[in-house]
């Protein structure tokens, strides 16, 4: 499907050669000689560019580059006047105007204009697209009462520009908190720049927060800017802030009070405006009574603290998160569908989780990848997992949930006793259990019995 140009022009001739050549070069067209006429133009079928002349007979074209900008801003306006004064392109392009073209036009100048337009739309086009992809991916999932109390806690906290101190063990999702706190300020469309301290080598922490000069040291070939600097009018996100030195510690408390620094092996002062948040798995207190950590830049970050709570303690959210991350691994690696029945479903859900939703998105990129068929099964799970008893492991005693849990849970002790007193062998346990071999093959998979645990 072709671009849409309107023209809108009192002028016949102007009319009829722009449509022309407009055409020509494979572009839809229509045209409108008044404001009135344009405007319904617009609203029956919105074209990507509109020129417009600025004299018009009802309305000044002016008026109505305002009012196109307001309304439908995705619109691109190139303003074309045959009285133009500096003034008048000044302003047109305050009101939003893409280009200025003076009359006489010059049919090459509004050909590139038109292309540089619906160059730069699609790019707009694609950042938006690019964006939404970005934070659905950084998007926290769950429903669980504990992250929809800290969702809320979030979009409160966004809105000021205090500093945020998110506590947390590793693979919980920090990054996460950070990155929803910045969307919900008014920073939303200035950088995010995380820095995870732990990461990066003590000798080049300054450098990397700071930026350093030309000959700064060896290797120093360049001028670099900082990660402070490239935050400039946004947000820093210091992730595992106690790993940091201590000596790096009292550089960047200088830059929370001042707002500024210097680059390594520099003498000019940087100032910047940016908004700190910091991340940590430690408990800072205990750090600081160790001397690992100031006092001083601990009651400077820790404003506000927000806590993201390890997977074991939202277990309702595990099935949300497996099935968002199974669908998204797939369509990334271009795999075909799996669904998680139920049982495995139950089986994550006993499970504790020692890395958090890290483990359980590594989890899912490998049955996604190794499970055969296209439905994962607990035994799916039992392969892969990293802690084979412990996600197998049923609970018996004081068991929860449904009746059926329940009996698959005895059913899966009592097969694994009797395979036991059997020493394994298959058709024997089939015998004493009264089922056929296959039926047992089949409950032992869907119960994430391998033949190999003993």
């Amino acid at each position: 499907m072709s671009d849409h140009i309107l023209i809108v022009d009192d002028e016949k001739g102007i009319l009829s050669s722009l449509s022309a050549v407009l055409d020509d070069e494979g572009y839809t067209i229509s045209t409108a000689e008044t404001g009135s006429e344009a405007f319904k133009k617009i609203k029956d079928d919105t074209p990507s560019v509109v020129l417009l002349d600025v004299w018009l007979p009802d309305i000044d074209g002016l008026e109505i580059l305002k009012e196109i900008r307001d309304t439908h801003p995705g619109i691109t306006v190139v303003v074309m006047s045959g009285h133009g004064t500096i003034e008048t392109a000044v302003k047109a392009t305050k009101l939003g105007a893409f280009d200025y073209i003076e009359k006489p036009l010059s049919m090459e100048r509004v050909l590139l204009i038109i292309k540089h337009a619906i160059k730069q739309q699609r790019l707009e086009l694609e950042n938006v697209q690019l964006k939404g992809k970005i934070e659905k991916w950084y998007e926290i999932i769950g429903e669980s009462p504990v992250i929809r109390s800290l969702k809320e806690q979030i979009m409160v906290v966004g809105r000021s520009n205090s500093r945020v101190l998110v506590t947390g063990e590793n693979g919980t999702g920090k990054e996460l908190v950070a990155r929803s706190i910045h969307r919900a300020s008014q920073r939303a469309d200035k950088p995010f720049i995380a820095v995870n301290c732990a990461a990066i080598p003590e000798t080049l922490i300054e450098s990397e927060l700071f930026g350093h000069e030309k000959g700064a040291f060896t290797g120093a070939t360049s001028v670099q800017r900082g990660k402070f600097e490239i935050a400039d009018g946004g947000t820093i996100f210091l992730d595992e802030i106690g790993d940091m030195s201590l000596n790096t510690q009292a550089k960047v408390l200088r830059v929370l009070q001042e707002q500024e620094f210097q680059r390594v092996g520099g003498t000019r002062n940087i100032r910047v405006d940016v908004r700190f948040i910091t991340a940590t798995n430690k408990n800072l207190t205990d750090e600081i009574k160790k001397g690992n950590f100031r006092e001083d830049l601990f009651y400077r970050i820790n404003v506000i603290i927000l806590h993201m709570p390890p997977l074991r303690e939202r277990k309702e959210d595990i099935p949300l998160l497996a099935k968002h991350f199974l669908k998204e691994i797939i369509r990334e690696q271009g795999l075909k569908n799996k669904m998680l029945t139920e049982q495995a479903v139950e089986l994550m859900k006993g499970y504790d989780w020692p890395g958090n939703v890290r483990e359980l998105r590594n989890l899912m990129e490998r049955v996604a990848i190794m499970a055969a068929g296209d439905r994962i099964y607990p035994g799916d799970l039992a392969i892969i997992a990293k802690d084979r008893q412990q996600i197998s492991t049923p609970i018996i005693n004081g068991s929860s949930g449904s009746l059926r849990d329940a009996r698959a849970n005895f059913e899966r002790y009592f097969i694994l006793e009797k395979l036991r007193e059997n020493n394994w062998n298959i058709t024997k346990t089939a015998e004493d259990l009264m089922i056929e071999r296959s039926n047992l093959h089949r409950k032992m998979k869907m119960l994430g019995i391998e033949e190999n645990v003993k």
